[in-house]
C-alpha cells in the first residue's frame, strides 16, 4: 500500500512538473529591452506564462534563427523590420498562423499567407544633439542632401545594413528617392560615407550615442528618438523632407519552435488591446484599430513617405548588402 501511495505521489509530482514546464514560451525580440520587459512581464502577469526572451538586432535575429533551424531554441519573434520577417519566411524559418486577433490589423500590413503580422509603423528620422551642435555651430539637417554638406563630415552615425533592419531601410529609401536607380543611390552612399563616423550593429544605437553627446547627428527611427527626447535628452528631431521610408515592425512564429501552443497565446495577446496600449506608449504608430493613439508630435500626413515595397526589399536584400560591403563599408563596429 505504501509503495502504491508513493508511486501515486511520484506520478502527481511529475505531472505538476510537466505542467509547470509547459507554462513557458521562449522568444526572440528586436524591441528595445525596457519595452520588451514591460510587454512580456504584463503577459506573464495576465496569463501565468513566463516569457524567456533574448533581445537581438533584426539581422542578428534572422542569423540566429537560421543557425538554429535544425533545432529551434525559440518559438516566436516579436518586433523587427517587416522585410526581415519576409526574409525569414523565404528562408523557411517561420510558420503560418491565422490568429483570431489579426483582423484588427489592416490587411496591407499582414502577410497574405499569415506568416507575419505588422504591429506598428516607424518612420526614419534624423536627430541632433543640440549642445554638441551649438559647440560645433551645426544646423539641423533636414534632408538627405543636407548630410552631404562638408560641415557634417565624420559627424553622423548610423547602423550597418548587414546587421540592422533600420539601416537596410535607409538603403532602400535612398533607392526610391532616386526613382529606383540603384547606381545613383550607391553614388549617394559613397558620398554619405564621408559623413559617417561609425556604422553600428544596432539601429537604435546611434540615437542613444547622440543623446549623450558622443556623436552630433544620428540616423534612426523616429520613435526611438522621440523616446530619448521625452526622457530629457538634448536632441532635435527632423524627418527628411526629400523622402523617408518606414519600418513595419512585425511578429512571426518560428517553425518547429519548442513552445508552439504558448507562442500562439503570446502572439494573440500581443495583437490585443492591452498589449497595443503598451505599444502605443513607445511613441510608435500602432497599426491595430484597438490601440489608443500615440502622441509623437509628428504626423504621417505631414511626411514625404516613399512608396515602400517590403516584398521587393526582402527579395533583393542579399544582393544589395553584398554590393554595399564591396562598395561602401565592411563590417560594423562591435
Amino acid at each position: 500500500m505504501r509503495r502504491t501511495w508513493m508511486a501515486m505521489v511520484f506520478v502527481l509530482l511529475l505531472g505538476l512538473g510537466a505542467a509547470h514546464a509547459a507554462e513557458v514560451v521562449k522568444a526572440y525580440t528586436t524591441v528595445e529591452e525596457p519595452l520588451a520587459k514591460e510587454l512580456f512581464d504584463t503577459f506573464e502577469k495576465e496569463t501565468g506564462i513566463r516569457v524567456e526572451w533574448v533581445r537581438l538586432s533584426g539581422g542578428e535575429a534572422v542569423a540566429r534563427i537560421e543557425a538554429e533551424k535544425a533545432n529551434p531554441q525559440a518559438s516566436i519573434w516579436v518586433g523587427g523590420v517587416g522585410t526581415q520577417h519576409i526574409e525569414a519566411k523565404l528562408k523557411g524559418l517561420t510558420a503560418p498562423y491565422r490568429s483570431r486577433v489579426a483582423d484588427s490589423i489592416p490587411e496591407k500590413y499582414r502577410d497574405p499567407e499569415r506568416y507575419w503580422t505588422g504591429l506598428y509603423v516607424g518612420p526614419i528620422a534624423f536627430c541632433m544633439n543640440t549642445k554638441r551642435a551649438e559647440d560645433l555651430k551645426l544646423e539641423m539637417p533636414r534632408s538627405w542632401a543636407d548630410l552631404l554638406k562638408p560641415e557634417y563630415a565624420k559627424k553622423v552615425r548610423m547602423a550597418h545594413p548587414a546587421t540592422s533592419g533600420t539601416a537596410y531601410n535607409v538603403m532602400t529609401t535612398i533607392i526610391r528617392i532616386n526613382g529606383g536607380d540603384e547606381d545613383k543611390a550607391f553614388e549617394y552612399f559613397k558620398k554619405l560615407d564621408g559623413a559617417i563616423e561609425q556604422y553600428t550593429r544596432s539601429g537604435s544605437a546611434p540615437g542613444k550615442n547622440c543623446a549623450i553627446g558622443e556623436i552630433p547627428v544620428a540616423i534612426g527611427y523616429l520613435h526611438d528618438q522621440v523616446k530619448l527626447k521625452k526622457e530629457g535628452a538634448p536632441i532635435e528631431i527632423a524627418v527628411p523632407a526629400d523622402g523617408t521610408g518606414f519600418e513595419t515592425a512585425s511578429m512571426s512564429l518560428l517553425k518547429g519552435g519548442p513552445d508552439a501552443l504558448n507562442a500562439k497565446k503570446l502572439y494573440d495577446w500581443v495583437l490585443g488591446e492591452k498589449a497595443m496600449d503598451i505599444i502605443a506608449r513607445w511613441y510608435v504608430i500602432p497599426l491595430s484599430k484597438l490601440a489608443k493613439p500615440s502622441e509623437t508630435g509628428f504626423s504621417l500626413d505631414s511626411m514625404n513617405l516613399v512608396d515602400q515595397d517590403d516584398q521587393w526589399d526582402a527579395a533583393n536584400k542579399a544582393r544589395l548588402i553584398e554590393r554595399w560591403n564591396k562598395e561602401i563599408a565592411g563590417a560594423p563596429e562591435k
